[in-house]
């Protein structure tokens, strides 16, 4: 069945439809990853997006049971240039189309995808539609042109209840603004005791849980969307140790006074190199963003830029000058990509470690209580 995508200046591409048969729209974005599609399509962090596969041939290693990075995806489409309608790989269970179908996403292949990616590049990212080729452009075109793209997209993908996830190790308070599974796997591969809160969770009742530290996870959308969260983390700042990441990194900047601004196309891929400023080191990392932490703004807060990325200059780690409170931009958990900043995870631990070193010491010595 032919289907076309139709974005809001009225550019259209037309190929064939595959997953589910509904139309479907949402921001158009793109992602450079070679490898790594059911990751993407799972990743809650494309809330409400359509991604497009600059990779031109997706599908041919198909669907399994291990590598979701969330139960229920959220991504509004996919874009392709070849669908592989026979996957070869042992561990493949069913076909993208398959998966696709079964959780009601629709999507097209058989278009120029990097065309499309140089119009977004060029262009900035904007909304799109699929439709019925029969369907007048200009009718979708205006229809896009009077929809608002959601800023909710938090509270679509956080959990709605706390859960635990029990280990022996560390006490880690994990908020959830619409976290991969890969973040809960590697502080589980470190035996820590997680606790899973919703977004909303307020500084009083996460510290009634005793953390050892606070994780803020990755999510979608603009982090000023959230503000509650915001006041969250002004009020945790000293109190304990804090790591964020992606959505996380950009909501510790905006608790300290700094400011975001939204990216033209984002950074979507698993090949986007940062610096390390201490130690002068060049990560290879995977990143889903389309917000990014205004440097100018850090002139006026207790934060210090870390990393940078080597492609454009943004910020890409971030550090406070008085308190246990680091961030990253991209995601260590590696899922999809590169593995080189995975220790970012051991270095939060050591942090925390520090901290209930410091905290020890600082008690009145027990034989001068005694006496006194």
């Amino acid at each position: 069945m032919k289907r076309k995508l139709v974005l809001e200046d009225g550019t259209v591409f037309t190929g064939y439809a595959f997953g589910s048969e509904r139309d479907g729209g949402g921001e158009v974005v793109f992602n450079t990853g070679m490898t790594g599609y059911q990751e993407i399509l799972s990743d809650p962090s494309y809330c409400g997006q359509m991604v497009t596969l600059t990779y031109p041939l997706i599908g041919n290693y198909g669907i399994n049971l291990d590598d979701f990075e969330t139960i229920q995806p959220s991504i509004a489409g996919l874009i392709v240039k070849e669908n592989c309608e026979l996957p070869s790989n042992f561990r493949s269970e069913e076909t993208l189309h398959q998966f696709l179908k079964k959780k009601d996403i629709p999507a097209i292949y058989g278009i120029d995808t990097r065309k499309l990616t140089k119009i977004i590049r060029s262009r900035g990212t904007m909304k799109g539609m699929f439709a019925p080729v029969e369907r007048p452009d200009l009718e979708i075109v205006q229809q896009l042109n009077k929809t608002t793209l959601p800023i909710n997209q938090v509270s679509q993908v956080s959990t709605v209840k706390p859960y635990v996830v029990p280990g022996r190790g560390h006490r880690i308070v994990l908020i959830d603004y619409g976290m991969k599974h890969g973040i809960l796997r590697e502080f589980t591969k470190r035996n820590c005791h997680v606790t899973v809160v919703s977004y909303d969770t307020t500084a009083e009742e996460i510290l009634q849980l005793k953390p050892d530290g606070v994780m803020l996870s990755n999510g979608p959308g603009n982090p000023k969307s959230v503000p509650e969260s915001i006041q969250t983390i002004q009020l945790l700042l000293g109190r304990v140790p804090i790591f964020g990441i992606c959505l996380g990194h950009q909501l510790i900047a905006l608790a300290c006074g700094a400011d975001t601004h939204k990216l033209v196309f984002g950074h979507r891929g698993s090949n986007h190199p940062v610096k390390d400023m201490e130690t002068g080191r060049v990560w290879m990392t995977s990143q889903n963003h389309g917000y990014a932490v205004e440097y100018s703004s850090l002139k006026q807060t207790e934060l210090e830029m870390s990393q940078y990325a080597l492609n454009d200059g943004t910020v890409e780690g971030l550090k406070h000058n008085h308190y246990r409170v680091f961030s990253v931009q991209y995601h260590p958990e590696s899922a999809p990509g590169p593995q080189d900043s995975n220790s970012l995870f051991d270095r939060f631990l050591q942090m925390i470690q520090d901290h209930k070193q410091e905290e020890a010491t600082s008690w009145p010595n027990v034989q001068t209580f005694i006496k006194s």
